[in-house]
């Protein structure tokens, strides 16, 4: 491993904002931040949205920037990458970003129902192919687990330079009759792009560059409603 990566994940432990728990800790336990971030944490009574599959943190450090009255969370694993987010959230004293380092299937064991008001997953891993579908982010499975800490009716919203990723959520979507607000295959040649959609990944930057479209769908999950497969083939890229 390398001194620069040692560093960063040493840096990272130093960070208030930060959480960053072995995963002996959490697997199939609580830990001690669940149900408490607002009050423990953020030391106020607003919104809370996650990003999953945070990577670098740019989105979770943009919104907090163009939303003040809302709490943002940036989760990822990699702790190397999530380094960079979690460093500008404190040079610029952000107090409403903080950084969660896990996996997101143990998700469950950091929020309480009803915490999470709205949900981003931006450029996450597509898994290519029909048999890597259930570890998609927006496969079923994550939808449900989304559930059990979403408020009802909260918002999910998917960006991704993946047509495959964005057919496949669009088709569970339909298939369990989710209130959709927004679906299309090319986002910036649409009119509804403002200082939200706005914001570039790394990645988004690297994909737009290399002229790519970037896919945008929002929706909503029901509290009560339990998500099922669509059973629908979507053709690989």
């Amino acid at each position: 491993m390398g001194k620069n990566k040692l560093a960063r994940w040493t840096e990272l432990g130093s960070y208030d904002n930060v959480i960053q728990p072995l995963i002996g800790d959490v697997a199939g336990k609580d830990h001690p931040i669940k149900g408490n971030w607002n009050r423990d944490l953020f030391k106020n009574t607003n919104p809370l949205v996650l990003e999953l599959g945070c990577g670098r943190g740019e989105y979770t450090i943009g919104l907090a920037n163009n939303f003040p009255s809302k709490n943002f969370i940036g989760i990822d694993i990699k702790g190397a990458r999530m380094w960079r987010g979690a460093r500008t959230s404190n040079e610029q004293n952000l107090p409403n970003a903080a950084f969660l380092r896990t996996r997101i299937e143990f998700i469950k064991s950091f929020f309480e129902s009803d915490e999470v008001d709205e949900i981003w997953i931006t450029f996450p891993d597509p898994h290519p192919g029909l048999r890597n579908s259930n570890k998609r982010l927006t496969s079923p499975w994550f939808l449900n687990l989304y559930r059990t800490f979403l408020k009802d009716k909260g918002l999910v919203h998917l960006k991704t330079d993946n047509s495959e990723l964005y057919e496949f959520t669009s088709k569970v979507v339909i298939h369990n009759n989710l209130e959709t607000l927004i679906s299309t295959s090319d986002l910036y040649s649409e009119k509804i792009v403002d200082n939200i959609l706005s914001i570039r990944t790394h990645y988004e930057k690297i994909f737009l560059d290399a002229g790519l479209k970037i896919n945008y769908l929002a929706f909503r999950l029901e509290k009560e409603k339990i998500i099922g497969n669509a059973h629908i083939k979507i053709k690989a890229e």
